[in-house]
């Protein structure tokens, strides 16, 4: 089992974004992962950002990757691990879309206060293998302006 950190720093979520991925992880063939920990933070001023709550949703089985965002290397915590073989993506805009998603874990948190999941224990987290389709993080809310967050997911590869 090998751990590997999937981050995004100091960017900023657009006031219309509406629903919104901020990870978007997509299994190797014959691969499973497990998210087992999340972390968000909102890095914007305290004055810039209002005291709003934000909607999450983690979902599995969407066959569509969204579009928009960036491309990411999931960084092994373990320095001699070997690279990870899922693929990882962040902040897209434009949300995963046909398949058959589940919802696995609704959610919501303070924006200024941030959001802290985890760690859980091995089988306790958020799972999807290859023949699942994607796992996605999504923020489901439009935010009042636009705020700067940070995110990490702390992703297994099985």
């Amino acid at each position: 089992m090998r751990i590997y950190s999937v981050v995004f720093s100091a960017q900023t979520v657009a006031t219309a974004s509406g629903d919104y991925e901020l990870f978007e992880l997509d299994p190797a063939d014959d691969k499973q992962i497990e998210v087992y920990a999340l972390n968000l933070a909102t890095t914007s001023e305290l004055a810039e950002a209002q005291e709003e709550w934000v909607n999450l949703l983690v979902v599995r089985g969407h066959a569509t990757d969204g579009t928009g965002g960036t491309s990411t290397t999931p960084r092994p915590l373990n320095a001699g691990d070997a690279a990870a073989t899922f693929t990882a993506d962040v902040l897209r805009t434009a949300i995963a879309s046909t398949g058959t998603p589940v919802n696995l874990h609704a959610d919501g948190f303070n924006v200024r206060a941030g959001y802290a999941w985890g760690p859980v224990p091995e089988g306790y987290g958020w799972g999807c293998k290859e023949a699942d389709g994607l796992l996605v993080i999504r923020m489901t809310t439009t935010f009042a302006d636009d705020v700067t967050m940070s995110g990490t997911a702390y992703v297994r590869e099985l």
